[in-house]
Parts: C-alpha cells; sequence; structure tokens
C-alpha cells in the first residue's frame, strides 16, 4: 500500500479514471443549482442529475468526479462514530449509456489493488454482491480473481427509490486486520453484516439496469434502453485506510485542524476529549465551504444548517477549556490543508472569517441572554417544580438559540430535571410541519402537468426587436392547456420580444393585437422548458392557437429597466474597486421605478465609501461608455475576466456584456447600448438584509433626478422656515442652531451641577449601609453624563467611604455611574466590575476603572433592580 497524502489520494483517483477516456467533471457548488428538491449537494451523482435525467447531454458520456457534499441528517454522530461526516468529499467514476459491469468492476479492482494506484493487498479484500446478480459474481472471481470464500451474496445490494431507474449494486470492503477486531469476530462480522471498525466498506458500485414499479416483482422488472453506472467511495474513508489511522479523523485530513484547536484548549486530544475536537474539525470544514459557496447564516433552510453546526461545534469546545469566539482562527487552517484542490478558498478566506466570527460572537450573546433566561426560567418554578417543561426546553433552543445540552446543564446544577420526551415531542412536531410544508410545495408543483409536457419552441428576439409578427402556439388558463380564450390566460408565441422575469430583470409589459383582438401582457415568466409564458388580460375578442398576432412590448418600461439593469453592473465593479474583492452578487432586482443590489459583505458601508461608489458609477456614466454584448463560449468568457455568479450553471455560450474597461460580465438580461443612456444614478438606501449581506436600493435617470428634486424642494421648505432667500444658507444656520443648543445644554449642566452640590449634604444622608460598606442610589432625571460624574465625584468627597450610583434616564436611554472611594476600592471593591455586574443584568453596556465607571441600557426599572441586586452582594 503507498503512503499517499489525502490530497495525493484525490489527485491519482482523477488520473486513474482520466486515462481511461472519463472527462473529469469539476466539483459543483454545494449549494444545488436549480434543482428545490435539495437543501445541499449530497452525493457525487447529484450534482450529475442533469446527465442522468436526460435533461443535457454531457460532452462525455463517460465522468469522474470528485464532488464536495454536505449530509446532516445524522449530525448528533459526528464525532461519536469513527466515520460520520456533515461535509466529506465523494469520489466517482460514471457512464451515461456507455460501459457497464465488464469494466466497471475491473476498473475498480485494478485501481484498488493495482501497484501503480493504491496497492491493497488482494487478501484483504471483501466484496459483496446482489444475490441474483451472477454476471457481477463471474467477473468477480473469474476476472478479477477475488476468491469465493471473500464474497456475500445478499438480497440487500440492490438500490431502489421508489419507481424508475434501479438495479443491483456490489459493495468492496477491505479487512484492517485482529487489530480493529477486539472481540475476535473475525470473518463472522463481515458474513454476518455486523456493526464493526475491522471490514471497512470503501467503495459501491451500482449497475442501474431496472426499470422498478410498485407492486411487480423485482424479478419482473423490465430492463432499461440505457443502463449506467453510478460509482461512490468516500475520499476521508480511503485516506483512512491509507494512514492506518484510529479513524478518518486520524489523518491528515482533519490532524491540522485538531493540533491547532489543541493549541486553544485546556484539555488534549485524547480519551472522552476526542469527539469534542472531532465536531469542531468536521464543523469548520463544513462551515468553510459552505460558506465559500455562498451558502450564509441565518435562521432558515441551509443557513439554520450552517447556525446550528457553529453553535454545535462552541458548544463542544467548551468542554475542552475554550469559551468565546474562536472558529474563526480555524478557517485559514482549513483553506491552507485544502487550497490545491480548492483554490478559490484562498480569495475567500478573509471574508469567511469575518462571517464566522461575526456569528460566534452573536452566539456569544445568545449564550448570555439564554443563561438569563433560564435563570428566569428557574426562579419562577423554584418551589413550584422540579422539572423543566419539555415545551419550555424547546423554546429555549428553538426560539433563543440557546442549546438542549446547556438547558440541562443549568437544570441539574439548580436541582432541575428536564423532560426530554417532552422536548422531543416538540421536536417530531416541528419536523412534520416542515415534511407538510415539503408535501404542500410539491403538491403545487404537480398542477401544471400541460405546461409540464409542453415543449414546442419558443424564441426570444427582444435584444434587438421591440415589436414583432408571431403565431400564438400554445394557450393555459390556470396551467390547462385550451384552444381559446377571452378573459385571462397564458400564451406562448413562436418568437416574442418580451423578457421574462429572470436573472433579477422584471419582465417587459406591452399588448398583443390581431384581427379582431386586442389584449394587454403584464407579465411573463419562463415555463418548464425555457418558452416565454405571456400572461394575457383581454381587452376585446377571442385569443385563438393558430393566430397571427403583433407583440409590441412597453418601450418606455424597457428603456428605464435596462438603465437600472445595466447600473447594477457599474455598481458592482465600483463596490469590488471601492470596498474589495470579496463583494459578490448575492442577489439582484431590476425594474422600471429602482434597482436593488444584494452582495456580500461583512459591515455597514461608511458615508464616505458610499459617495465615492456613486461618484464613480455616475463618472462612468458620464464617459458614454459603449455597452457591448459577445456570445461566447463560458470557459472562454471566464477566462476573459468576466464576473460570472459563483454557484451559477451556465450553458456552453453565453453572453457577455462589457462596458468598456470597466466592467465585464457573464448576463442573459437586456441592457442600454450607452452607459449615457442611465442619466444618473443616486443611492437611496444602503442596509443589512441578513447575516454577512449587505443590499444598496438606487435610481436612474429620471428616478434619480426626482430623488435630488425632492431633496431640493426639503431644503426649500427649511429656508422657507428660516426666513432666507437661498438654500445655500441653509447648512450655516443649521450649524449656528446646532452649536447654540450644545451651549444651552452645558450652561444648563452647570447650573445643575452647582444645585446639586447645594443637595449633595443632604443626599448623602440617605448612605445606606450593606453588609457594613456604606452605599448612595441617587436618581435624577434629564442630567449628560458629565453632570453625572461631577456629581458621583462631590458626593464621594462627601462621604469620604462609600460606593455611589448616580442614575439619569432620558426618553429610552439610561446612563448610570459608579464611584467608589480609595478605602473601599483598597477593600477589593472596584466600580468598573459593579458597572459590568449591572450591565449583566439589564442587558446594558459599560466598563470603566475602580474609582469610577459608567454603563448605559434602555430599561429604567431594570437598571434600578440590577443595581439593588449587586449591592446587597457586596460582601461577596
Amino acid at each position: 500500500m503507498k503512503n499517499l497524502s489525502g490530497n495525493e489520494v484525490r489527485s491519482l483517483f482523477l488520473k486513474y479514471f482520466e486515462e481511461r477516456g472519463h472527462m473529469v467533471e469539476p466539483s459543483a457548488s454545494l449549494v444545488p443549482h436549480n434543482d428545490p428538491t435539495l437543501l445541499w449537494i449530497n452525493a457525487g451523482v447529484a450534482a450529475l442529475k442533469k446527465y442522468f435525467d436526460g435533461s443535457e447531454k454531457p460532452k462525455c458520456n463517460r465522468i469522474t468526479n470528485a464532488q464536495k457534499s454536505i449530509r446532516t441528517n445524522d449530525i448528533e454522530n459526528v464525532g461519536k462514530t469513527s466515520r460520520h461526516h456533515t461535509f466529506f468529499e465523494m469520489l466517482g467514476n460514471f457512464s451515461i449509456g456507455d460501459y457497464f459491469k465488464d469494466e466497471a468492476i475491473p476498473f475498480a479492482w485494478e485501481f484498488l489493488t493495482g501497484e501503480d494506484w493504491i496497492g491493497f493487498e488482494k487478501e484483504r479484500m471483501y466484496i459483496t454482491v446482489y444475490e441474483d446478480d451472477d454476471r457481477a459474481y463471474d467477473i468477480w472471481t473469474k476476472v478479477c480473481g477475488v476468491d469465493p470464500s471473500h464474497i456475500l451474496r445478499t438480497p440487500n445490494n440492490y438500490w431502489q427509490i421508489g419507481e424508475g431507474p434501479s438495479g443491483p449494486d456490489t459493495e468492496i470492503f477491505y479487512d484492517r486486520g485482529e487489530k480493529y477486531d477486539p472481540e475476535g469476530l473475525g470473518e463472522r462480522a463481515f458474513f454476518e453484516e455486523l456493526d464493526n471498525d475491522r471490514y471497512i466498506e470503501v467503495w459501491n458500485v451500482v449497475f442501474s439496469q431496472y426499470d422498478a414499479k410498485e407492486g411487480v416483482d423485482r424479478k419482473d422488472y423490465k430492463e432499461l434502453p440505457q443502463k449506467n453506472i453510478d460509482t461512490g467511495m468516500g475520499l476521508e474513508r480511503l485516506v483512512c485506510l491509507m494512514q492506518d489511522g484510529e479513524t478518518n479523523f486520524d489523518t491528515d485530513l482533519f490532524l491540522p485542524y485538531i493540533h491547532a484547536t489543541e493549541k486553544m484548549a485546556v484539555k488534549k486530544y485524547e480519551g472522552d476529549n476526542k469527539m469534542s475536537y472531532r465536531v469542531i474539525a468536521d464543523h469548520v470544514r463544513t462551515v468553510t465551504f459552505a460558506l465559500a459557496d455562498g451558502a450564509l447564516f441565518s435562521n432558515e433552510g441551509r443557513g439554520y444548517v450552517l447556525r446550528r453546526l457553529l453553535r454545535r461545534a462552541a458548544r463542544y469546545a467548551r468542554k475542552i477549556g475554550i469559551n468565546g469566539a474562536f472558529l474563526h482562527e480555524l478557517v485559514p487552517v482549513v483553506v491552507d490543508n485544502m487550497k490545491g484542490f480548492y483554490p478559490y478558498l484562498t480569495d475567500k478566506c478573509a471574508y469567511i472569517q469575518k462571517l464566522v466570527k461575526a456569528e460566534e460572537e452573536r452566539f456569544v450573546a445568545t449564550l448570555n441572554e439564554g443563561e438569563k433566561l433560564m435563570n428566569n426560567v428557574i426562579a419562577e418554578n423554584k418551589g413550584k417544580t422540579t422539572v423543566i417543561s419539555g415545551e419550555t426546553a424547546f423554546k429555549m433552543y428553538d426560539t433563543y438559540g440557546f442549546p438542549y445540552e446547556l438547558t440541562l446543564e443549568m437544570a441539574e446544577e439548580n436541582g432541575f430535571t428536564v423532560d426530554e420526551d417532552g422536548f422531543k415531542a416538540e421536536m417530531e412536531k416541528q419536523r412534520q410541519r416542515a415534511r407538510d410544508a415539503r408535501e404542500d410545495a410539491e403538491s403545487m408543483g404537480s398542477q401544471a402537468i400541460d405546461l409540464m409536457n409542453f415543449e414546442e419552441k419558443s424564441e426570444f428576439v427582444g435584444y434587438t426587436e421591440r415589436t414583432c409578427t408571431a403565431k400564438v402556439i400554445g394557450l393555459f388558463v390556470n396551467g390547462v392547456k385550451t384552444d381559446e380564450f377571452d378573459s385571462v390566460g397564458e400564451a406562448i408565441f413562436d418568437k416574442t420580444p418580451f423578457y421574462a422575469t429572470m436573472g433579477g430583470q422584471e419582465c417587459d409589459n406591452g399588448v398583443v393585437v390581431a384581427n379582431g383582438f386586442k389584449g394587454n401582457i403584464t407579465d411573463v415568466r419562463k415555463a418548464p422548458h425555457k418558452q416565454g409564458l405571456h400572461k394575457v388580460e383581454v381587452l376585446e375578442g377571442t385569443l385563438k392557437v393558430g393566430d397571427e398576432v403583433t407583440l409590441t412590448i412597453d418601450s418606455a418600461r424597457r428603456n428605464a429597466t435596462c438603465a437600472n439593469h445595466s447600473v447594477t453592473h457599474l455598481l458592482q465593479s465600483a463596490l469590488r474597486e471601492v470596498v474589495g474583492t470579496h463583494v459578490q452578487q448575492a442577489g439582484s432586482f431590476n425594474c422600471e421605478e429602482y434597482m436593488r443590489f444584494d452582495f456580500t459583505h461583512f459591515e455597514k458601508i461608511s458615508d464616505g465609501d458610499l459617495k465615492r461608489i456613486e461618484a464613480i458609477v455616475n463618472e462612468k456614466i458620464a464617459e458614454h461608455l459603449d455597452v457591448i454584448t459577445e456570445v461566447m463560449d463560458v470557459e472562454t468568457a471566464k477566462t476573459s475576466g468576466a464576473t460570472a455568479l459563483f454557484d451559477e450553471k451556465y450553458e456552453d455560450d453565453v453572453r457577455v456584456v462589457s462596458m468598456g474597461e470597466f466592467s465585464k460580465e457573464l448576463c442573459g438580461g437586456t441592457h442600454v447600448k450607452n452607459t449615457a443612456e442611465i442619466g444618473m444614478f443616486k443611492i437611496i438606501t444602503e442596509e443589512s438584509v441578513g447575516s454577512g449581506i449587505r443590499r444598496i436600493t438606487g435610481k436612474t435617470a429620471m428616478g434619480a433626478y426626482q430623488e435630488f428634486k425632492d431633496m431640493e424642494a426639503m431644503l426649500w421648505r427649511l429656508a422657507s422656515a428660516f426666513k432666507s432667500t437661498n438654500i445655500e444658507s441653509v447648512e450655516k444656520r443649521v450649524e449656528m442652531l446646532l452649536a447654540e443648543n450644545t451651549e444651552i445644554k452645558q450652561a444648563n449642566g452647570q447650573l445643575n451641577s452647582k444645585l446639586l452640590a447645594f443637595e449633595a449634604d443632604e443626599l448623602v444622608a440617605n448612605t445606606v449601609d450593606y453588609n457594613g460598606v456604606p452605599t448612595l442610589v441617587v436618581e435624577k432625571s434629564g442630567m449628560d453624563v458629565n453632570s453625572i460624574k461631577n456629581l458621583v465625584t462631590t458626593l464621594k468627597n462627601k462621604a469620604k467611604s462609600v460606593v455611589v450610583f448616580v442614575i439619569s434616564s432620558e426618553e429610552d436611554k439610561v446612563t448610570f455611574v459608579s464611584g467608589v472611594t480609595s478605602d473601599l476600592n483598597a477593600k477589593g471593591i472596584a466600580a468598573g466590575n459593579l458597572i459590568k455586574e449591572v450591565c449583566s443584568l439589564c442587558e446594558g453596556r459599560g466598563s470603566g476603572k475602580p474609582d469610577m465607571a459608567q454603563g448605559g441600557a434602555k430599561d429604567i426599572n431594570a437598571v434600578k433592580n440590577a443595581i439593588e441586586k449587586v449591592l446587597s452582594n457586596l460582601s461577596k
């Protein structure tokens, strides 16, 4: 057996099959494209569905890949078992109607046992085959020379998911020897299919050859006209065998992350601590790759999965002595270990780190908030019950993101138990709600069967024409095919100038006319077979299949939409220039009224940078750049420097839209012919729309002009209020008012301080003894911070020995300052510590020095209660 690294094993596999006529398919994005049935790409074949279902023909019928995959259906087993992962790489070779068993089995055998390849000892190999698959058995024994005593024939070796393609499969196992057989089971472990760590499944080869039908005996299935091969071998498992790792985690695919974690942890990678390290190593790989492929943390879908993984890693980190944010520090380790085969990770490293760190810090805040909520739950139930309900535990988990395990820990520490059965019941209710939602979505998709079966071609001519004559080739009402309609329905024409909503661009509107017929086209979307499906509202007459019609789009609407779409291209280039090259499009919407552009970025863009971005876009508009559209093959387009959506799957030939040397993107939308047609650009808003996603909304041409005119009108209203005859004076008048207001506040604060100094003797008389410590709490509204600090200093000087808190509230803002005299500082009482304690109890923020510190919060009652609680514990 060769001594190879994980990266070398992956490359060797692809080389073997490439030399045998296979096309190497690049690893697809983990985020599925145009496949709503999948949350993640979860197997090698999942990325090739388009070839197997016939929707797309591959350039070569022999394919091989190393496909990154995510599965989270058994997340709780990750770290417990030797071979469970959420992120893994699946090595596979596939045949689309090319070769079959006679080639597939020898391919697998040669790669695993050949001296030039993996070099496993043949006598250590064991095989399973389907009980009736005589051909596979003969190939193994007569062609490959496998000892029949190493072959298990079983009814379990059959691959089938409902109706459709199915077939027998054969699995290849490797015997790791007695070292991994502590119970001395020997070959029984293999032949009785017992759970064990000795006989490890390496490769599964599926022979897709039968058409499965419900209610038909498997022996009576008809053969498929085209037989396919689908194989899968986990890279992590193969590398574990080659490097003789105790588990998959004890290989160079995981150990770098484990060793890096050890440097941050209190407990070492040994004994019961190993599970924590393995969970962290697995989850940081998943999070890094998923974020790199365009997923983001959120409260639903795949974003929720990522949030759960990060929080699970954080929970296990606490068990080995790591508190606070740490996972972001492992991201560069993942990138460095995997960049050889996935070079795109390098450019995304800093971006991923920032997303992970922000999410970790958010979780720390969640934990703090969750602990407060749990303390309230415990306090409310003290003396009433010793059991925290499953419903409460689930609410903590689902609504507040507080891990169930931490609920158990806190409950146990306070003498409570948790109704685990009730918690599981609530979890099952949630899963059922998700299943019901999926079923509803699936049932909705089955209503338009006529549209699904309509395959006649329709040509889009709208890039060059805004009106054309056409023929009606299909009519539908509520998805059902019809020969005619006279009210509202949907129409497909043999050609159309109407752009259908897609790629973030809203559709065209317009009219359709024929002899004795007139209708408005109010919506256009893509039918299942990519024809433009026009919603027609009939004004007069009846529309019939076969009618010759004239289609005309609303040119004013198209012009405005084109301007808003083209400016998003300029905006993206400006963002990358000013903010950074990590910026990538995360969504867009362009319509007649405005444009909206979502992009990856981790913080608010400063006002200064927004002005620069807006200025750059307007400069490019003023430069009258020609907008050139070229059609070229996708690889040429990408190598030419054209920006492409990372997870988009493009056709072989794509449209490349260039605006001078400034912008070059793959885009199928409609655009202006010259940037001057955009007129002008104004940014309306910049905001967050999710973790790591920002959104800019803007307007162009007359829309932007009107925004500027509205702002001008507002300035004239202000000028009128100041009794000024020009708007240039408004800024100066506002500055004067603000300066006057500041002076008045300062004077008022000074007067208040003098008044409070007179009151100090009376206030000091209210000093209260808390466990032998003199304390004083004063509440005064409307004071600024400096006045509060002056009062605290005055009270400390008057009292000589005291802990002071002065609280002042204004609207929804509460400011509080603590002061401690030097004699009490010497006894270990520090104002900074007191403020931190108060803030932790009232959702506030603050800090300071031992003699004086300040904090802020929103709820005056919560602040007062917190101060009282902290003061009552002063002796502790």
